[in-house]
């Protein structure tokens, strides 16, 4: 579909059919049960031999379609309480569509049983099913039956179990005490050997053999601990095998055994160049299940310090991709403007890249005295920086001819991969969460969309250049309309609990007492909440039990799919275009391995 189109038809999407009589009209009542849940997206329970021809209908029949595999994930349920109105299953499998047309989710899960359950592959469907099948087979001991290549693909190669299921120990203090003997070294020094045959790779073709590179897990290009392994003719590049995983610290575990409060810091760790913008999502959903409406001045500094990381990570973006084709002197520049927007930040919040500072229901502090100044003076600052960088990068030559026309996607292409975000917006898609589907007060604030045309390395960077100056007029907003009134909402349930609930009776005190101990008992339900997060969107599904802790938690991170498009970008390329596109991609490996 045209670019115009998708426009037009995004535009009429409030116009779009209920989709729960859509699919009884093709399928019949009786092969769906609905399930409410907080966040109201449709979620329909439909059986294992039925589940494909289902997606196949919303994906490529209904009308609008459901384009986006936008996740797909599993719940071990077995040791569930609260699952009034839901079939018996040991396991769900969640598949979560998007429709940009219809501006709508939906929320298909399928119920499985036994100690080695099995679901068929939906690769064949959307591309980016590859590495969610894996996830679902490494992480919960579910086969998908029919995938190209069933193999880990976060826990190392001989590792025993699969960390997400109930019964697998959450901390190491659980297990016995690790050992590396040479022989085991041996073994898994082996296990990390890339064999060719074993993807479908030949050696040799019509009298030319192939070299393997690995490139990575430690070489600078790839930012972070990833590895690439390259099928090479000379230097051009034949195919190309992302190996993740080495970044994995068991990000999701670790929300199913912390309490909803002590969390919080973990979620900074995701996409560790956010900060608090990785807060945001999780808040919102715990506030989404707990019923909490927090008040406007919580909103506006939620967005203010949000745009102020939006902006501190695409500098470093911009400096370490100028960087990587070759232009050493930007990056020191960039870095020195990081550094002013850490100094607000930790003016506001104490602390600098990790402030941890959202809290459910609120913000940690109000304001202090002076912010505004310095927010002030960090706005006038920026701008003709922004103008002497656009001189320096995007005017120079060499940055052209090493970014423009390398690496590019349609429009079509990264919607089949699960692209978004500026990303998405370089191919020129106008789609953003704080604009399509607001969240924290964005709908009160006055910005454009940027988006640029080919889809290739050049346009990821004007996006996000684009994207800081916008980011500067929302931050210019939060500070000319800042509301008045409390940094946190008048509700048992925020965390810590506010002192109004602690002096008039013993039995307040104690209420207060333990949720400062324990956090507070969040009321059973789910809830998926969704921002426009640096990279692309990002998402905490949050299942609660009625537990002070997560039942699951799940996060949907955009570098996980971008990733994958790594194949598809860099075929017929050489080694320094990958370099290239590894840089416009901006990803992070703690938001991809978590």
């Amino acid at each position: 579909m045209a670019i115009q189109e998708r426009q037009a038809a995004v535009a009429e999407a409030d116009g779009a059919p209920d989709i729960a009589g859509e699919l009884h009209a093709r399928f019949g009542t009786a092969a769906f049960t609905a399930q409410p849940t907080r966040d109201a997206i449709p979620t329909f329970w439909v059986g294992k031999d039925q589940v494909r021809a289902v997606l196949r209908y919303l994906k490529r029949e209904a009308q609008p379609p459901y384009q986006v595999l936008y996740d797909l994930t599993a719940i071990d349920e077995r040791i569930r309480s609260h699952r009034e109105g839901q079939p018996p299953s040991d396991f769900t499998v969640v598949y979560h569509l998007l429709s940009y047309e219809r501006n709508a989710d939906i929320r298909l899960k399928v119920a499985l049983h036994g100690e080695a359950p099995a679901i068929p592959t939906v690769t064949d469907l959307w591309p980016a099913a590859n590495w969610y099948e894996l996830e679902i087979w490494d992480m919960f001991g579910i086969r998908v039956e029919g995938h190209p290549h069933l193999r880990r693909i976060l826990m190392p190669p001989t590792w025993v179990g699969h960390p997400l299921r109930k019964d697998h120990p959450a901390r190491a203090t659980e297990m016995g005490p690790f050992t590396l003997s040479p022989e085991r070294y041996a073994a898994e020094q082996e296990a990390l050997r890339f064999k060719p045959e074993a993807w479908g790779m030949r050696r040799a073709s019509d009298g030319t053999d192939f070299m393997f590179l690995n490139l990575g897990p430690n070489h600078p290009s790839v930012h972070g601990v990833f590895r690439v392994i390259l099928q090479l003719d000379g230097e051009e590049i034949i195919d190309a095998v992302p190996d993740i995983g080495y970044h994995h610290r068991g990000a999701e575990k670790m929300g199913e055994r912390q309490s909803w409060h002590t969390y919080i810091p973990y979620t900074d760790r995701i996409d560790y160049l956010g900060g608090v913008m990785n807060n945001l999502p999780y808040v919102l959903a715990v506030e989404r299940l707990a019923g909490i409406e927090v008040p406007d001045r919580v909103k506006v500094i939620r967005i203010m310090l949000a745009e102020f990381f939006r902006i501190g990570s695409h500098l470093l973006f911009y400096g370490t991709l100028a960087q990587d084709v070759g232009a050493l002197s930007p990056v020191f520049y960039m870095f020195t403007d990081r550094e002013r927007v850490y100094d607000v930040v930790e003016a506001i919040t104490g602390f600098r890249m990790h402030p941890a500072w959202y809290r459910i229901g609120g913000v940690a502090a109000d304001l202090p005295r002076g912010w505004d100044r310095l927010v002030r003076e960090f706005l006038d600052y920026l701008p003709g920086r922004l103008d002497e960088y656009e001189r320096m990068v995007m005017q120079n030559r060499i940055f052209k001819k090493r970014t423009q026309g390398i690496g590019a996607y349609t429009l079509d292409e990264a919607i089949e991969w699960g692209v978004t975000g500026p990303n998405l917006r370089a191919c020129g898609f106008a789609w953003d969460f704080r604009k399509r589907r607001p969240y924290s007060g964005y709908e009160h604030f006055d910005f454009e969309i940027p988006t640029a045309a080919h889809g290739d390395c050049y346009d990821r960077a004007v996006v996000r250049i684009a994207e800081m100056r916008q980011s500067l007029r929302i931050i210019e907003q939060c500070l000319e309309q800042m509301p008045d009134g409390p940094h946190k909402a008048d509700h048992p349930l925020t965390t810590p609990p506010l002192k109004g609930y602690t002096m008039h009776d013993i039995e307040t005190l104690i209420t207060h007492f333990l949720n400062v101990s324990w956090g507070p008992v969040i009321p059973p339900g789910e809830a998926s909440i969704g921002i426009e997060a640096t990279k692309g969107n990002n998402s905490y599904y949050l299942i609660s039990d009625g537990s002070t802790m997560s039942y699951r938690t799940r996060i949907r991170t955009p570098s996980f799919p971008h990733l994958q498009t790594i194949p598809l970008l860099s075929r017929g390329l050489m080694v320094p275009d990958l370099v290239a596109i590894l840089g416009s991609l901006d990803f992070v490996m703690a938001d991809v391995d978590r």
